[in-house]
């Protein structure tokens, strides 16, 4: 998951640089501006490479300029303000020792070793120390160290940057912004006055020209890192920062995270009393509530419906196995660090306590593939009976690291809407066609519209089968991904070890992306599980088989949508749909008489019948984020109507009874998934 910003539209211009010429010096003469959001910060070479406006080329070369408000300029700036804070750390705190500093996505950090822990007040301290440091307008002057001996002279009271020295050859992507594959080079931090060196670090660059184009950073929080990501090594204070183009952009972005914050679906599900997490059960592992459990219901029951119109066939699978099952499929080659740890069962023991029987080790299963393999090869199977397509709701059991949980997002427990789909290789195309599409509809139909596909191909250090058959696989998704008519984005080897896939990447009301729903095609499955079928030639043939997860797990997509609607769920999916408000004890019969009747039409609806006053009754209801309430007094009573109040506040007054059951039984019916408003609800009354 990450959040989108608006990246800036620079021309597609390309600046000539004479031989000897500084980029900064072309930059200027060919008018582009400095300052702003559109200053340009740095150059990509002709091999593709960023530079600073320093470099020189020692022959004529034609540049790109890269502008401060687009992906690769926010990440320089970012990269020159870790710098900077760096240089803050050790003018604050001399002792402290150096780490990395790279930028990430949104932002950056650094790490340190220091005495003592970084407190709230040290931040503001350094934040104060970074801008006096930034008004200063010192320039980053780049230089070339001689040798490595020269290198480790000059950072003998770095000890960590000396590690990174000695492991130059490093391609580790944090550590390769310190020292690259080519020379070494230190940064030097120049007094714009004197041209005396301020501050110097171990670094490849590039960065920005002078410390006056970082305009607006903020430093996040301190958390604990071990150096190097080793848990063996010491462990840093880590200092997280972000850093953008304009105050604006940042403002911008500060407002999303305090956006996302207050959408936070562990948030809201304590809040709403969807689910939670009971240390008693164990981390990752939610426990789902009535009301929760309306929504997901809701959700699988959809689901389910569009499976059926589709020709998927329901089956059920248990949660262990022996490891007999996993070894066959190559799970526990590829994936054991992901399971569970074995169980070891069924040891039978004489009167001696020696074993008579050996045991067997069990398995919590990670995935429900092999299982399906099983469905499959219990008898024989046609051609005629392909494409078969198996579906299930399987819960599987991941051992996620402690530091990567994260609510339903990233859990240990989870249930997947698991198919899959055994086809002949001339089906192949046709089903992954029409797949993708299946897929995308009912995206849609929960309201996510905004896509674009990735590629995950062959990693050649972690697969199984013949070259042949991944590339056949990798050209059938790459061609259905083609013609769906969406951005197709490339992840070298980022597939699994036995096929390659497409992820579907949507984004949210704040313009985060999420993976959604994947999609592999798997020649190897087959093949270790001896899957036939007999072809219409009579011949005994291998199936391909698809894997799809389409919302990826319940338990996943149930925080994205709790997240992308910020818990006002759409009315067909709301746990509660209407509650009715009586304005005095009274009026309660009639309201009881108006669930009745909405009840016998499958709404989830309430009366509140306790003693609060109405206006806090509204905003209970209000901030529980229930679609509709039914407000009633004297007159409403007398004219046999109700009122309704909305969740942004606006109502409608004195409806017929009749006419608002048949209004909120159809706006149910149809799924919108905007939320009612007096305005868009006229439409249906």
């Amino acid at each position: 998951m990450s959040e989108q910003h608006p990246a800036a539209v620079v021309p597609a211009v390309r600046v000539a640089v004479p031989a000897g010429t500084t980029a900064g010096t072309a930059v200027r003469e060919a008018g582009l501006p400095g300052k702003g959001a559109d200053a340009v910060v740095v150059v990509r070479d002709p091999e593709g490479r960023l530079r600073d406006l320093s470099w020189a080329p020692e022959i004529d070369v034609e540049v790109e300029p890269v502008a401060a408000g687009t992906e690769e300029g926010r990440s320089v700036i970012r990269h020159s303000c870790a710098h900077v804070l760096a240089q803050a750390v050790q003018q604050l705190f001399p002792e402290a020792k150096l780490g990395i500093g790279p930028p990430v996505r949104d932002g950056f950090y650094y790490d340190f070793d220091v005495d003592r822990p970084f407190t709230p007040e040290d931040l503001r301290a350094l934040e104060k120390r970074m801008k006096q440091i930034v008004k200063g307008a010192q320039r980053f002057s780049r230089r070339v160290v001689e040798s490595v001996d020269a290198a480790r002279q000059e950072l003998a009271a770095e000890p960590y940057k000396l590690e990174l020295v000695d492991l130059k050859s490093d391609v580790d992507t944090s550590e390769v912004m310190e020292v690259g594959g080519g020379d070494l080079t230190i940064y030097d931090n120049l007094d714009p006055r004197s041209g005396e060196r301020v501050w110097s670090d171990l670094c490849r660059g590039p960065h920005v020209p002078t410390t006056k184009h970082i305009p607006a950073f903020k430093l996040m929080r301190v958390a604990a890192a071990y150096w190097r990501g080793n848990e063996h090594n010491p462990q840093l204070q880590r200092i997280y920062g972000t850093a953008w183009e304009s105050q604006e952009a940042l403002d911008h972005h500060l407002e999303m995270l305090a956006e996302a914050e207050r959408r936070d679906h562990r948030r809201l599900g304590a809040e709403l009393d969807l689910f939670s997490f009971p240390d008693e059960i164990g981390s990752g592992l939610a426990v789902f509530h009535p009301r929760g459990g309306v929504v997901r219901k809701e959700m699988e029951d959809y689901s389910r419906r569009r499976h059926e119109e589709a020709g998927y066939e329901f089956v059920y699978t248990p949660h262990i196995t022996k490891s007999a099952l996993f070894q066959t499929s190559g799970h526990l080659q590829w994936y054991e660090e992901g399971m569970f740890p074995a169980m070891h069962l069924d040891a039978e023991y004489d009167g001696e306590g020696k074993v008579r029987k050996p045991g067997q080790d069990y398995y919590l299963k990670p995935m429900n593939c092999p299982f399906h393999n099983l469905i499959y090869r219990s008898r024989g199977r046609s051609y005629r009976e392909l494409p078969l397509r198996l579906f299930e709701f399987g819960s599987v059991y991941r051992y996620e690291k402690s530091g990567v949980v994260h609510g339903l997002t990233r859990a240990r427990g989870f249930t997947q809407d698991d198919a899959h789909i055994y086809c002949t290789p001339e089906q192949l195309q046709d089903e992954l066609k029409s797949l993708l599409t299946f897929v995308l509809d009912l995206l849609r139909d929960y309201g996510l519209d905004d896509f674009y596909l990735e590629l995950s191909t062959r990693d050649e250090n972690k697969s199984v089968g013949s070259l042949e058959n991944w590339d056949i696989a990798t050209e059938a998704l790459r061609d259905a991904a083609r013609a769906s008519g969406l951005e197709l984005v490339d992840d070298p080897g980022g597939a699994a070890f036995y096929g390659p896939k497409i992820s579907v990447q949507a984004k949210d009301a704040l313009g985060r992306t999420w993976q959604m729903s994947t999609i592999q095609v798997d020649y190897n499955m087959p093949d270790r599980f001896g899957l036939e079928y007999t072809a219409a030639d009579g011949s005994r043939q291998r199936p391909v088989k698809i894997h799809r997860a389409l919302f990826g797990s319940i338990e996943r997509f149930f925080g994205v949508l709790t997240e992308h609607y910020a818990g006002a769920f759409p009315a067909w999916l709301a746990p509660v749909q209407a509650v009715g408000i009586p304005i005095a004890d009274e009026h309660v019969e009639h309201l009881l008489q108006v669930a009745k009747e909405l009840r016998a039409r499958g709404v989830r609806v309430e009366v509140d019948t306790s003693d609060d006053r109405m206006q806090k009754k509204i905003r209970t209801h209000t901030t529980q984020k229930v679609p509709f309430l039914l407000l009633a007094g004297g007159k409403d009573v007398e004219a046999g109507a109700v009122s309704f109040r909305f969740r942004d506040g606006t109502q409608v007054n004195g409806v017929p009874v009749d006419r608002a059951v048949a209004a909120i039984t159809e706006w149910i019916a149809r799924r919108d998934n905007t939320s009612p408003t007096a305005e868009s609800f006229r439409a249906v009354l």
